[in-house]
């Protein structure tokens, strides 16, 4: 009997494959063609790269009918943000400065995944070098909330939510500088991890914030996650990164573990900080209750520096991305301005036109908060206040084992509701201080918030380099959201894309 892919799990898929079941190309071409069926509506790609997914399915067959072992992943579909090279695909970060660059290298954390038997399917959109929220900032096309195409998907990886939440791919690969993993999956109602810092390398990820970015894995169950961390931490340090730690673990090993007995942190400000609205609230809330329910003990703490959480971040962040992007320059690659009679004016005009306003507005608050003058007044003063936030989390993790927060004040906004940058940054209140102290966060779909009907989520984060632990209590908390007659998550694909194209056999 027929039956749509998108109803299939990583995990199942894999399972599949290795068993005969289903091809590797019979995956493959069914992931191509819900998006061929659903792209026009959800626009979550800057590219489809059929020819290569098709001939890495094709080595997968060959493998297993050649008697071979299969890697853990082999023949899943897989997203990948347009920040990450992939020799074969191009590389553009939703930017017109890289609108034709092609990728000469594949980044650590790709070759990873394909290694452990991913296709990788295409490219997904983004906000424009990752600088947003919402993923309206992308250069070439903002993308769609499968749960509500009228509304934006977050960001900056909004096209690798809204890939997973349309059941367009199983997996994607997004990055997290101050919320882009956690924000988008809880608005697209899918599981969005950001490992800790130094877990999983940046070798080929295009650099916003070099001291926070982290590349994390979408999925649509907790047990997915755990499998592309497998893939992405499996071979241990990466020697082409220097932040790169060695923290091999089995992310799998201890996932379906009790939770009785152990600690959850709540903070109870954050339940009523300014902004967070009641449905999110509640589901927080019941969140907290399905969580003591498992035999979890709720214990306040305290972060009495998390005020400065914002203000830090945009002065570290745009800081780093001044440094990194004076590489686009439209000289030695990227958009070149023609016809200018000298570098000084085809660098100057390439960069006016090669970037769009996020970017720009960015770029120019780093330079100038790095001028002489005003570097010791705000970068200096937000690096001392980064290392009080992070000996904040280091005090409560002291009393708890992991903590328990909103992952977005709210549900998703209809695109063009929020014009003003300034509250677009507010929306990663409950994301940002995870990456400036550089622990792991996972944001985990509840349901249907009562009012509006759309996705809300829990975030649980943890501390350095215990994100299975952080996993094993995404995994309760989905457990106790699941439906009670089936197992299956809270939410799955979303009504209006399931089954639409990709029929599997």
């Amino acid at each position: 009997m027929a039956a749509n892919f998108d109803t299939l799990t990583a995990a199942q898929i894999a399972a599949g494959v290795a068993a005969g079941d289903f091809t590797a190309r019979e995956v493959t071409q069914a992931s191509l063609d819900a998006i061929a069926a659903r792209e026009d509506a959800v626009q979550a790609f800057l590219q489809v790269s059929p020819e290569l997914a098709l001939a890495t399915a094709d080595r997968i067959d060959a493998d297993r009918a050649a008697g071979k072992p299969l890697p853990p992943l082999a023949g899943v579909p897989l997203a990948i943000k347009d920040n990450m090279n992939l020799v074969g695909t191009r590389t553009t970060c939703a930017s017109r400065m890289l609108g034709n660059y092609e990728s000469v290298y594949t980044a650590t954390c790709v070759q990873r995944m394909l290694d452990a038997g991913c296709v990788p399917v295409g490219k997904a959109n983004m906000d424009e070098f990752a600088f947003g929220s919402s993923t309206e900032s992308s250069a070439f096309h903002p993308t769609n909330n499968p749960w509500d195409t009228d509304r934006i998907p977050g960001g900056s990886s909004g096209g690798s939510a809204a890939a997973v939440a349309a059941g367009e791919v199983p997996l994607a690969l997004g990055s997290d500088t101050g919320g882009s993993i956690r924000q988008p999956a809880a608005l697209c109602g899918v599981v969005g991890l950001k490992p800790t810092y130094g877990a999983v390398s940046r070798y080929g990820v295009v650099a916003f914030g070099s001291s926070l970015d982290q590349v994390g894995p979408f999925g649509r169950t907790v047990e997915d996650v755990a499998l592309a961390m497998n893939a992405l931490v499996g071979a241990g340090r990466d020697p082409y990164d220097g932040t790169s730690q060695d923290c091999a673990v089995d992310f799998c090993e201890h996932l379906n573990d009790s939770i009785e007995g152990r600690r959850v942190g709540i903070i109870p400000a954050f339940m009523e900080a300014e902004g967070l609205t009641p449905e999110v609230r509640a589901a927080v809330e019941g969140a907290a209750k399905q969580l003591e329910v498992q035999g979890a003990q709720l214990v306040e703490v305290d972060l009495p520096h998390l005020d400065a959480a914002i203000a830090a971040y945009y002065v570290i962040g745009p800081a780093e991305a001044f440094s990194n992007l004076a590489r686009f320059d439209g000289i030695r690659y990227g958009y070149q301005e023609p016809d200018c009679p000298n570098l000084d004016t085809q660098s100057s005009l390439s960069r006016a036109h090669g970037f769009g306003a996020e970017a720009k507005r960015r770029q120019l608050l780093g330079a100038y908060l790095l001028s002489s003058g005003v570097y010791d007044k705000y970068y200096y003063a937000a690096q001392k206040a980064r290392t009080l936030i992070t000996a904040d989390y280091a005090a409560a993790y002291e009393k708890c084992d992991v903590i328990l927060m909103p992952s977005s004040p709210r549900t998703a906004w209809k695109h063009g509701e929020i014009s003003d940058p300034t509250q677009m940054y507010l929306s990663d209140l409950y994301t940002i201080s995870i990456n400036i102290a550089g622990n792991g966060g996972v944001s985990v779909p509840l349901g249907l918030g009562a009012e509006s009907h759309l996705p809300v989520a829990a975030q649980l984060v943890g501390p350095a380099f215990k994100d299975r632990t952080l996993l094993m209590f995404a995994r309760a908390l989905e457990r106790g959201f699941a439906d009670a007659a089936t197992g299956a998550p809270a939410l799955t694909v979303a009504p209006d894309f399931a089954g639409k194209g990709g029929e599997l056999a």
